[in-house]
């Protein structure tokens, strides 16, 4: 594109993608949602690089794996001198802004963007370090536990509606204000709200949308059944110590729903504003999720998961030029930052060596994107785990598991592992070679050791003494709002009306 467009990327926090099958399920109560999958290419199956916010986040800002960025569980950091599609955009005269959750941890709270709205709803140090040397060990104070399926019901307000309200409300004046046109740079928005993520508490008035909302399709497996990582994120969530009955299942499962409609509200805020202020024809629009929720198939919840319901997000790009349409290819959470890159007619060769991500845009002509790579090292592993998507088979290898491998469309539930299996020994052989290319586990599982030891030194040591805490602060700059005495007020009030002369 040889305009340079305004973009909004809309994120949402663990929203399953098998929920999005061809832009929202039918049952879903997504009214906006439903209206920009109409205009935008519709990825249907698309994956996290790495099913944890931070891990996951960072990857999908700079187009690299955990391995490369280093953010390997909630509390590691991302170092400042990765470029993220803000950088990059910036670099090419982007006003870059970011309103709501990104879950930076390290002390560059903005990683390329110019201004930010809020701040974090999670904390941006390392006081949630987890530790290879204590596998068996948890951590209750800050671990999720299966509290968020049996809490789950309904509240007017809670810490994550507080946040999302403010998420919405900035970014809402925030579209006004660059209607305006004071700054003739395009911009690029980023958007983020914590909703869907548990717990599974909403308002009343989108919790009795979903009075019959659908039920798990797989249900929970005997604990021995399960495999080795899926018995450690039970585990992790101290399954032991909660009976979930079917009616926890039902309210949690109603609540998470009733969050997805929330959250399409708010979209549909953001929506209206670039209709309002006639920027819709030339704004492109991105909605993305970080990972996805396991609600309740098989038993498990929440992410940490490479099975479907943790690992697959919603991904819709909507562009001007670009058709609408079903891309049913498997793409990445890694392919944003390529993706906005083309978009805004950016020349990314001087990273190309160092990126593993691929632009949309040829895809959704119908070219091949290639296997599709993803990677864990956080809670409730005990050894970095890899999968790999290819041919519409899942592989997936740990040096602490049993190989798997799943038939994606036979068996989309992924019940069945065929790793074992004769006839397929070549595809299992297949993706080993694929996998021994990209990835030496050894060193992988070292460099997470080491950076975990590290940082189970600093964070005790920080916070003994004065504290000087990393979350972003957010700057009011209230002298330069309204009326103040050193501005011209009759041209402050006719600069600040949009439309002029109307």
């Amino acid at each position: 594109m040889t305009n340079q467009p305004n973009i909004l990327v809309l994120m949402v926090d663990q929203l399953n993608g098998t929920l999005f099958p061809d832009g929202p399920a039918s049952f879903l109560h997504t009214p906006n949602l439903r209206r920009l999958a109409e205009r935008s290419v519709r990825f249907t199956n698309a994956y996290t690089a790495s099913p944890l916010c931070a891990p996951g986040r960072a990857s999908f800002m700079s187009g690299l794996l955990p391995s490369r960025t280093r953010v390997y569980d909630n509390a590691a950091e991302f170092v400042s001198d990765i470029p993220t599609y803000a950088h990059h955009l910036r670099r090419a005269g982007y006003y870059t802004c970011l309103s709501g959750k990104m879950h930076f941890v390290g002390p560059d709270q903005l990683h390329g963007f110019e201004e930010r709205l809020t701040t974090d709803v999670y904390p941006a140090d390392f006081g949630w370090t987890p530790d290879y040397r204590a596998p068996h060990e948890r951590v209750d104070w800050w671990y999720h536990n299966l509290g968020s399926v049996t809490g789950a019901g309904v509240a007017e307000i809670t810490n994550q509606l507080e946040y999302d309200d403010e998420v919405a409300t900035l970014a809402t004046q925030k579209l006004y204000q660059l209607s305006r046109g004071a700054d003739p740079r395009p911009w690029a928005l980023t958007v983020s709200f914590t909703h869907p993520h548990d717990p599974y508490v909403a308002r009343r008035k989108y919790w009795d949308l979903y009075p019959d909302a659908p039920g798990v399709t797989t249900p929970a497996l005997a604990f021995d059944a399960l495999d080795p990582h899926s018995q450690r994120i039970q585990v992790a969530n101290d399954y032991k110590n909660f009976d979930i009955t079917a009616d926890h299942v039902t309210r949690a499962r109603r609540g998470y729903f009733a969050n997805v409609s929330y959250i399409d509200d708010k979209i549909g805020e953001l929506l209206d504003v670039l209709d309002a202020t006639r920027a819709a024809d030339n704004t492109v629009i991105l909605f993305v999720s970080d990972h996805g929720d396991m609600l309740g198939e098989k038993g498990l919840w929440f992410k940490m998961s490479f099975l479907e319901g943790a690992a697959r997000v919603p991904l819709m790009l909507s562009a001007p030029g670009l058709s609408p349409g079903r891309v049913t290819t498997p793409v990445s959470t890694l392919d944003v930052t390529a993706t906005l890159g083309e978009i805004a007619g950016l020349d990314l060769g001087d990273m190309a060596p160092w990126t593993e991500g691929t632009s949309l845009l040829p895809v959704a002509d119908g070219a091949a994107r290639g296997p599709v790579p993803l990677e864990y090292a956080a809670e409730a592993s005990v050894s970095p785990m890899i999968a790999l998507i290819d041919e519409g088979f899942k592989y997936t290898a740990c040096k602490a598991d049993p190989e798997q491998l799943f038939d994606l469309a036979a068996d989309p539930a992924e019940l069945t592992n065929f790793a074992q299996d004769p006839a397929q020994a070549t595809r299992v052989q297949h993706f080993r070679t694929l996998a021994g290319a990209r990835w030496d586990l050894e060193r992988f599982d070292a460099d997470v050791r080491e950076s975990q030891a590290r940082r189970l030194v600093v964070y005790p040591a920080l916070r003994r003494g004065n504290y000087y805490p990393w979350d972003h602060q957010p700057l009011a700059r209230a002298s330069e709002r309204f009326m103040r005495n050193h501005m011209d007020l009759n041209v402050l009030e006719e600069s600040q009306r949009f439309p002029r002369g109307e």
